[in-house]
């Protein structure tokens, strides 16, 4: 369900087909899974570095790994240059760069995790709403890079981002309420509020154009490969501003 490996839901059967606006949501739920498994362990006084890692094999678990493949094909058709871009990332084999993206991948990742401490359960449901923003903003702006074979699936169904993009700013919305009504409203809060706000949506926007701008268009793989850079540009954000010191 939602390119996830969650069950069926029992009484709403949501349509595959309109499937990309709601992946904002689904990103919240993973977050907030996320989130409970380090409170879960810091509660038994598990090591920064486990909880970390242990947070990092969540996501991947819960979404089978796709996204993390589509990080790994995307690097492979970058390095192997424009002639070859299209048979390396329709390869099945994982190339060197595709391992050394995911070394990386890891290494900031649990970087950032560690930096965030206290603050990881806040920032695990922002940086995955962010990361499948990017998609939305992928599939609305930058052409399928093997329309020539077929048309993206997702392009299909699309109504345009002023309706796809709905639910993603209902649930702004909620958050930013949320945030007001836990906190005071004073500048530092709401300075707060702003760079979360800002720098997720820089990022979920920029991350697609530069993309595109080294494939020359976007395919299913490199929507993976959005989501989980912007992920982890947003965790590396986040720790910056909510880490210790």
């Amino acid at each position: 369900m939602f390119y996830t490996i969650l069950p069926q839901w029992p009484i709403v059967k949501p349509r595959f087909k309109r499937i990309a606006r709601f992946a904002p949501l689904i990103g919240i739920l993973i977050g907030f899974l996320q989130s409970f498994s380090w409170l879960l362990l810091k509660y038994f006084n598990w090591p920064n570095i486990s909880v970390a890692l242990i947070s990092f094999a969540i996501s991947i678990f819960i979404t089978g790994g796709l996204h993390i493949d589509g990080l790994m094909d995307t690097a492979d058709g970058i390095g192997a240059g424009p002639t070859k871009r299209v048979e390396a990332m329709k390869d099945s084999r994982v190339g060197a760069i595709g391992v050394q993206s995911l070394v990386i991948i890891l290494i900031l990742q649990i970087a950032a995790i560690i930096k965030l401490d206290l603050y990881a359960p806040f920032a695990f449901p922002l940086a995955a709403f962010w990361g499948r923003l990017s998609q939305i903003f992928a599939i609305e702006n930058y052409e399928y890079i093997f329309k020539k074979e077929s048309l993206s699936f997702h392009h299909q169904y699309w109504k345009g981002i002023s309706h796809e993009i709905r639910p993603s700013l209902i649930i702004i919305s909620i958050g930013i309420i949320f945030f007001l009504s836990l906190t005071n409203s004073n500048i530092s809060n709401t300075l707060l509020l702003l760079y979360c706000i800002l720098s997720g949506l820089v990022t979920s926007i920029l991350i697609p154009h530069i993309i595109n701008k080294s494939l020359g268009g976007h395919s299913g793989d490199s929507y993976g490969a959005c989501l989980v850079i912007t992920e982890t540009t947003n965790l590396l954000l986040l720790s910056i501003i909510l880490g210790p010191s």
